[in-house]
């Protein structure tokens, strides 16, 4: 007999995916240049040509073993020194490479570290707005999923909220800062006001609780902007990185799980994560990726674009009559949608062609997110269709 909780699943597909391939076939039927397709996080700026001119040396000048063999079960030694030794630099931080345990991008690395830190029946606590994917993650760790509700003025973290939903049963905090919807970052006072309460809880409470905090979107940063590294904030932190997004690199599935050297237990949970992939089949990255990410380990693609983009439309986006928060990162813009039923305004905006993606799957009612990772003079041409949508439909 199949799996009936798999076989269930397949009646809850992804929001995002279903309006990306609905955007695809719209496509094919009007010209994809015609359909304005803000659903999906995919990067659209090239890998640097120095990551591609380092992959045609390993595979011209490099052992062909070493290249195509397996990787060890817990990465290459030296891609994981030349990672710590980056962070290192970065961040003012303490890894070495036993600190670093490479994954398949940051799904791979969120799932090492929820189970790494939690047992079946415990408590990870979450921000609204969050990536929705984060309720699989954690279902299939047998982990519980609270949800603290968003902080819509600026999307930092709703403290009150968050103190009431603690409790003893809390063994992980997860954040993801910049963050994915709201291009949100994280300030230096909300993450040390984030790290002291989890310390006093941790003592009240007589057990550790671990900050996961994912942080794929750490280099596009605008208006001249840092991301504070949270981990530096607090001990008790596993920090969730890939490469997808600042070298453009998504297919590739390259990412890492770094243990704060401070944290409990941290020269166990790296070899941990390592039982856990027995368990799920999950094994590392392939072997020429780790080698060759390591080589331009300093470097992003061009993300200068979605700056561009990003000014772009939250000019005209709020000069139409949208409420936005300014990003202050990412790829995303997570306007007020123009009335109340988020799915009911993106399902109207469908018949001008504006594929926008409704909040509720983030767990934020009446909003909506823009993935703007698409090309300028796309964006530019959106713009009066936006127009157009707003006054015919709601009279602005």
């Amino acid at each position: 007999m199949i799996n009936e909780e798999y076989k269930a699943m397949l009646g809850g597909k992804s929001v995002i995916r279903e309006l990306s391939e609905y955007a695809t076939s719209r496509g094919a039927e009007i010209g994809y240049q015609n359909v304005f397709d803000y659903s999906l996080g995919n990067p659209s700026v090239p890998a640097p040509k120095s990551f591609a001119d380092a992959m045609i040396d390993l595979y011209e000048n490099g052992d062909p073993v070493a290249i195509h063999g397996y990787s060890p079960s817990l990465g290459i030694p030296s891609f994981k020194e030349t990672v710590a030794e980056n962070l290192n630099e970065r961040f003012g931080m303490a890894y070495t490479g036993n600190h670093i345990f490479p994954t398949t991008g940051a799904a791979g690395a969120l799932s090492h570290a929820m189970r790494a830190v939690t047992k079946p029946g415990d408590e990870i606590i979450t921000f609204a707005p969050y990536f929705p994917e984060y309720r699989p993650y954690v279902k299939g760790t047998g982990a519980k999923l609270t949800i603290v509700p968003a902080d819509t003025e600026n999307f930092q973290i709703n403290f009150e909220a968050f103190e009431a939903a603690l409790n003893p049963n809390v063994q992980a905090v997860l954040i993801n800062t910049p963050n994915n919807p709201s291009g949100a970052v994280y300030s230096a006072d909300t993450l040390k006001r984030l790290a002291a309460i989890l310390t006093a809880k941790q003592t009240e409470y007589g057990h550790d609780i671990f900050l996961i905090s994912d942080e794929p979107y750490r280099e596009i940063l605008f208006d001249g902007g840092t991301q504070p590294y949270p981990a530096s904030f607090y001990a008790n932190t596993l920090t969730c990185y890939s490469w997808s997004k600042s070298l453009s690199l998504p297919g590739e599935r390259i990412g890492y799980v770094a243990v704060n050297p401070d944290a409990t237990d941290a020269d166990l949970l790296v070899p941990m994560m390592g039982q856990i992939s027995r368990g799920t089949g999950h094994n590392c990255p392939p072997s020429s990726i780790q080698l060759g990410v390591a080589k331009v380990i300093d470097q992003t693609a061009d993300l200068n674009v979605y700056e561009t983009n990003m000014n772009l439309l939250y000019d005209a986006l709020t000069g139409i009559g949208f409420d936005v928060v300014r990003p202050s990162g990412t790829f995303y813009i997570f306007p007020k949608a123009l009335e109340d039923d988020a799915v009911a305004f993106c399902m109207k905006a469908k018949g001008y062609d504006l594929i926008l993606v409704p909040s509720d799957s983030f767990g934020v009612p009446g909003y909506f997110r823009m993935a703007y990772c698409i090309d300028t003079e796309k964006v530019k041409r959106s713009i009066p269709v936006f127009e157009k949508f707003a006054h015919e439909v709601y009279g602005l």
